[in-house]
């Protein structure tokens, strides 16, 4: 019988960890506190910032917003973006991407502080990714790939790990992230020739292709374990994941679902980041 990865119990023992370490922090007089920077009413986005808001809370991290008219001039949110960045009260920022055309992203994520970036957008985060430093903070997503694996004693050290998607939010991080773990990594994406042959290698097999039910039958194996990392609707309306969990249940030995997996453990890692973020000013200023 396929085992599913819910998130909700790796976000439980999150939060409940991270309680007692912000609890610990406002005994000191200091109080975690996250910047969630938003352009515009993007649906999606006001979902997102919802749900960073919910665990914020769970958490004991306060939230300040900062807020935005679609047509903002790019200059008002590089402002705004370089006065979080000096601003000793406040310990990360969440900005939320993707922006309007007009505003350069690039000269956004330079503008934040990289001990700010706990959503691992900038460079300097993405160094400390691939040199193992404590520079910035690895994305989100992620780190969530391997929180899920770790809380359910999903062992990664020596086993073959497949990562289907190369992107900078989750792909490559995330392999840089389960090699750090002592997996044996592959990087796959859409135009790897032979994906299903490769695929039914892995031990672990993470997905981030944004592909819905891409990895299907011909796909799996008896000893897998899948992290869906896709969001997606799919020709009924549902939202659905980058692997036909369908067809992987029964086969497979353990799958995180879409929806009720990864997603939801994604913005409880992002306050893990804020409140680590937190102790590390702290520590600065001694």
């Amino acid at each position: 019988m396929t085992r599913i990865l819910k998130g909700k119990p790796v976000i439980d023992s999150l939060n409940t960890h991270l309680k007692s370490e912000s609890e610990g922090l406002r005994s000191r007089g200091l109080v975690p506190v996250l910047a969630i920077v938003r352009v515009g009413e993007n649906a999606d986005d006001v979902t997102y910032e919802r749900s960073a808001e919910k665990c914020c809370a769970a958490a004991g991290v306060e939230v300040k917003k900062y807020l935005f008219a679609a047509d903002v001039r790019e200059e008002e949110i590089l402002s705004a973006v370089r006065a979080i960045s000096v601003d000793k009260n406040i310990h990360g920022a969440l900005i939320l991407r993707p922006l309007p055309p007009h505003i350069d992203d690039r000269a956004l994520c330079r503008a934040l502080a990289p001990e700010k970036d706990v959503d691992g957008i900038t460079e300097y985060s993405m160094a400390g990714v691939y040199s193992d430093k404590r520079i910035g903070f690895s994305p989100c997503t992620a780190e969530a790939c391997i929180d899920m694996l770790k809380h359910y004693d999903i062992e990664i050290a020596g086993r073959r790990a497949v990562v289907v998607g190369r992107s900078f939010v989750v792909g490559k991080p995330a392999a840089m992230m389960l090699l750090r773990e002592n997996a044996t990594v592959t990087i796959c994406h859409t135009k790897t020739k032979e994906l299903a042959a490769l695929c039914r290698e892995a031990e672990i097999l993470v997905v981030a292709t944004g592909h819905a039910k891409l990895i299907t039958e011909g796909f799996f194996s008896p000893r897998q374990t899948i992290i869906d990392v896709g969001i997606n609707v799919d020709e009924e309306g549902k939202l659905c994941g980058d692997v036909d969990r369908e067809k992987a249940e029964g086969i497979v030995s353990a799958i995180a679902p879409v929806p009720g997996g990864i997603g939801r453990v994604t913005t409880a890692v992002l306050a893990k980041h804020v409140i680590e973020a937190c102790k590390r000013s702290a520590l600065k200023e001694k």
